[in-house]
């Protein structure tokens, strides 16, 4: 589904150039969980973005279905954003000010055929708090409802930036779960980067990212469940 080829992201501090991704090449699969891991630093979200098309490269090439992102125009990437990804935030990037049914609301503005976000909302288990802004959930109901409003746009690919950082251990596991039925019922391609190498045991496919390169890729024909995973 993505090409990753040789792909460099170098931002400037001042007149300082700083080196974040020094030519990635790898691949991301239709179907599959993708996890990327690797440390604080090593460039995870920067290239999270960039395949998310909120950033460009430097240098390189960033095949999706044959399109490349590197050479698109920002009307293309505002396309290909709201039309093809859904965003899944570490904090949730919930409006507080709007409810959860609302906050949902505000991603299925965006596309011509989204789901309602009732449906979205009962999808990860929160049909009962459409009424309940932000303040009024927990941590793990909030990152529910941001998983709902990524879903509301019905996405090809699912980005998704530590979306258990924020969260307690029990929650994380609920999180997870919540990924892993949902990447099986929608059949959406999930990326999901993370600094644990227990969590990246879920995924079909593991590119460990260190200094801005992917340094080996590991494949699991069974990824494990979350409760299975060795936290």
């Amino acid at each position: 589904m993505i090409e990753l080829r040789d792909v460099h992201r170098t931002f400037m501090m001042g007149e300082v150039p700083v080196r974040v991704l020094r030519g990635v090449t790898g691949d991301i699969y239709p179907g599959e969980i993708t996890v990327i891991l690797g440390e604080s630093g090593s460039g995870k979200t920067t290239l999270l973005n960039i395949l998310g098309g909120i950033d460009t490269p430097t240098e390189g090439k960033v095949l999706v279905e044959g399109e490349d992102l590197a050479a698109a125009s920002e009307k293309a990437l505002t396309r290909y954003r709201r039309n093809h990804v859904g965003f899944v935030f570490q904090f949730y990037n919930l409006i507080p000010s709007l409810t959860a049914r609302e906050n949902v609301g505000v991603a299925a503005e965006l596309v011509e055929e989204p789901l309602d976000p009732q449906e979205a909302l009962e999808m990860v288990g929160l049909g009962e708090y459409g009424d309940h802004f932000p303040s009024q959930l927990s941590g793990g109901q909030q990152q529910r409802v941001s998983i709902a409003r990524a879903l509301a746009k019905k996405p090809r690919l699912l980005l998704c930036d530590e979306p258990t950082g924020a969260l307690d251990r029990e929650n994380g596991v609920k999180i997870l779960e919540l990924l892993q039925e949902l990447h099986a019922t929608q059949k959406s391609t999930v990326i999901m980067i993370t600094h644990s190498a227990a969590i990246a045991e879920m995924g079909h496919r593991c590119l460990f990212l260190e200094d801005g390169v992917i340094r080996s890729v590991t494949l699991r024909e069974t990824p494990l469940s979350p409760q299975e995973l060795p936290w």
